[in-house]
């Protein structure tokens, strides 16, 4: 993967959808720490075992003030049933044009996908952490103990 950000430097500008519609940006992600997980796609097993792992400990980040994002190009209603049959405590945000997920160097080159990376965020959007590479299964543990140095 090109272009990831890089520790220390700010979010850039992202313009990501709820699944209700509403617009978040950037400048929303401030105040508190952030991770803003991208996966290729609602319901996969490797996606499902993420989204559940980070449900799972959503008590832990609760307790850390952490917030925690999902972003994919699927669509807000696809989002929603993925959320609703899985009982995701978090909110997942659609990227459907792949924009954010281009600027933030994600984009796979088929570019109805991202790949699955993690951006760690401070309460300024900066990013303190980058996980190009991750295991479905223990990256919530992994961050969560990451966050927990900043």
């Amino acid at each position: 993967m090109a272009n990831l950000p890089q520790q220390g430097q700010a979010l850039p500008d992202l313009d990501l959808t709820t699944e209700s519609g509403e617009h978040l940006g950037t400048q929303d992600l401030t105040g508190r720490k952030t991770v803003l997980y991208f996966y290729p796609k609602d319901g996969t097993p490797g996606c499902t075992k993420e989204a559940c792992a980070f449900r799972d400990r959503m008590d832990d980040y609760a307790r850390a003030e952490i917030q925690v994002y999902g972003v994919s190009l699927d669509s807000p209603e696809s989002h929603r049933e993925f959320r609703e049959k899985y009982n995701l405590n978090f909110p997942l945000l659609t990227d459907e044009e792949g924009r954010a997920s281009e600027a933030l160097g994600v984009l796979r080159e088929n570019g109805k996908t991202a790949n699955r990376v993690t951006f760690l965020l401070d309460p300024e959007a900066r990013i303190s952490r980058v996980y190009p590479e991750v295991s479905p299964e223990t990256h919530a543990d992994e961050i969560l103990k990451d966050a927990a140095a900043l």
